[in-house]
């Protein structure tokens, strides 16, 4: 083999490699919107005033990560008092998906009471990564049901 072809081989391993790494590093994790997003197609969604904190999931119908996602967030809201879920099929809410952009699922948005996306995460989240995130915008964990 060439020495050219070998070296494009290789920058092309150590490229593909690092993208995969970034994406790994990026997957789930929650990030904080630039200011505050509001989006007013939330209560078209199922998100509702006063509940201090929806984790409004977006999902498909034929995405493994997404049932996986779905059990976490759940369990969030079964045992986090004022954590309500709503999943959301992003098939069926285009408008919302562009408009709030959505770019894969799954994709969690953690909304406030009063309507503002504080948290996002692209991917599966882990329980640590959703239970760190809750707690950033709650404060500490004081009330379980």
């Amino acid at each position: 083999m060439p020495l050219v072809s070998l070296f494009t081989v290789v920058v092309a391993l150590a490229a593909a490699s690092a993208i995969g790494v970034a994406w790994q590093r990026r997957n789930g994790r929650f990030t904080v919107p630039p200011s505050g997003q509001e989006a007013p197609m939330l209560q078209e969604l199922g998100w509702q005033p006063g509940t201090p904190l929806t984790l409004l999931q977006f999902s498909s119908a034929f995405c493994a990560p997404c049932r996986a996602t779905r059990v976490l967030c759940e369990q969030a809201a079964q045992t986090i008092d004022g954590v309500r879920h709503v999943e959301v099929d992003a098939e069926s809410h285009l408008d919302a998906v562009r408009a709030l952009g959505i770019l894969r699922t799954p994709t969690v948005l953690l909304v406030d009471g009063e309507g503002h996306i504080v948290r996002r995460a692209s991917g599966q989240p882990t329980r640590a990564q959703l239970l760190g995130a809750i707690d950033a915008v709650l404060g500490q964990f004081t009330t379980t049901r």
